[in-house]
């Protein structure tokens, strides 16, 4: 059998490509064997094999029996010959039609009857179905981007997972467009309930009063509280009324405290004394005053300066004991805080003070008073702020009611100091605690019969 070279089968390749007959192109290169510019052809065309992962490239075409042979043969692997033998063909024809399919496409394969343009009915019917489907998708976008306008949801929720009040607002704001069943059937609403929901709507608020009184309870307390500390005070104002109800009254009013998290000071300068146990173990738990302490320093940048509180929070309620206020993070500012807490124990008052491993609370000065004192050193692990979370706590609740989403930029150190001063003492006196049963620290030690 003769051996052709490159150079020859290119140039018979070309020449299908021009006259796409074999025979012709055989006769005029004295190929003896045309059969041999199939497989040629073949593999010029030839794509990668595909795994049974990609859709199939030979769609089966009911109408069209030579897809239906190419789809047989190179996609589900059955022989060219059997299968030319079952439709009394030559192979070498399906061969072609492989040749021609990945010229040309499929119009290649469609008989004269197919390929004759549509009769004016049918093209009408096909125009008529397109434009029924962008109407369909054009309600589609209408009903979300209306669903955002609206409820100001994402736009892609789901509309059948709406309350019926949201559908009927959303309906409303479409039913001049499109009908009112239409709208129905898109939302899965019943007639009953959207007439319902329409009924209600112009029905006067019988929450109006509850909400001047939310509004002004919020007020008060400095934007501080959310809806169960309201809750609370609602409750003791002889005002009952469920905790579900006053969350949503705020969410509607946009009654919400702000919050902002920054990062915490850090006084940890490493091992510089021999540390002590943890004695608390995170049980924050005392069964009278002056049992457990917690200390800790925080940090307040305002305007290119800083603040430092170094308190002592007493774990029986959550007391600020004393406190003292600095712009430096020193030994002078805790030592200070102390000593005026040692002055508010009793005789034989003798709390255990637990505290990080700053460096503050590892200096002789601190370790003197404590000894001198007769009071107990507790301390965190190396880097766990859990083991000292109460007073963190306390730290986060005085930052973002009193401290984040307000512009300190005009106010002086003085201003400041007074300011945070000022909102101790209020959280000592008022700011009640449900853990209390909704009374503030004084007020729950005043109710057991306490000297404060």
């Amino acid at each position: 059998m003769r051996r052709y070279s490159r150079a020859e089968r290119e140039r018979a390749i070309e020449l299908y490509d021009k006259c796409h007959n074999v025979k012709r192109v055989a006769a005029e290169l004295n190929i003896s064997r045309p059969r041999v510019i199939y497989s040629w052809l073949y593999n010029r065309y030839k794509e990668p094999r595909r795994t049974s992962m990609h859709i199939p490239e030979y769609k089966v075409h009911p109408d069209n029996p030579k897809l239906k042979a190419l789809y047989r043969c190179f996609e589900m692997g059955e022989p060219v010959i059997l299968v030319a033998e079952e439709m009394n063909i030559n192979r070498s024809q399906i061969y072609r039609w492989r040749i021609s399919y990945l010229q040309r496409g499929y119009t290649s394969l469609m008989s004269k009857q197919e390929k004759k343009p549509a009769s004016q009915s049918e093209m009408e019917k096909e125009i008529a179905d397109l434009r029924k489907q962008l109407a369909e998708v054009q309600f589609q976008l209408d009903v979300m981007n209306e669903t955002f306008k609206v409820l100001k949801k994402d736009q892609g929720v789901n509309p059948k997972t709406l309350t019926n009040q949201e559908k009927t607002a959303v309906i409303d704001a479409l039913k001049d467009k499109y009908k009112l069943s239409c709208l129905l059937k898109m939302f899965q609403l019943k007639k009953s309930s959207y007439f319902y929901q329409e009924s209600i709507k112009n029905r006067p608020d019988s929450y109006i009063e509850l909400r001047k009184k939310i509004g002004v309870l919020f007020k008060e307390n400095h934007e501080r509280y959310g809806y169960r500390r309201i809750h609370t005070l609602l409750k003791r104002d002889g005002i009952i009324v469920s905790e579900k109800i006053v969350r949503r009254l705020m969410s509607e009013e946009k009654l919400i405290v702000k919050n902002k998290r920054r990062r915490k000071y850090n006084s940890y300068l490493g091992e510089i004394t021999p540390a002590v146990p943890n004695l608390l173990n995170r049980n924050f738990h005392a069964s009278a005053p002056n049992e457990k302490w917690l200390t800790d320093i925080t940090e307040f940048a305002i305007e290119n300066k800083k603040v430092y509180l170094s308190p002592v929070i007493d774990c029986f309620d959550g007391m600020v004991v004393t406190w003292a206020i600095g712009t430096r993070p020193d030994s002078e500012l805790v030592n200070t805080m102390l000593e005026k807490a040692i002055t508010t124990l009793k005789h034989g008052e003798k709390p255990i003070v637990h505290s990080d491993r700053g460096n503050h609370y590892r200096w002789p000065g601190w370790i003197h008073l404590m000894e001198d004192n007769g009071l107990v050193r507790s301390m965190s692990k190396k880097g766990c702020s859990p083991d000292n979370s109460a007073c963190e706590g306390f730290f986060g609740r005085l930052k973002n009611e009193m401290f984040y989403n307000r512009n300190w930029n005009k106010t002086t150190l003085a201003e400041f100091i007074k300011t945070l001063d000022d909102y101790i003492v209020w959280y000592n006196k008022e700011r009640i605690k449900n853990t209390l049963g909704g009374m503030s620290p004084i007020e729950y030690r005043q109710s057991l019969g306490l000297q404060v």
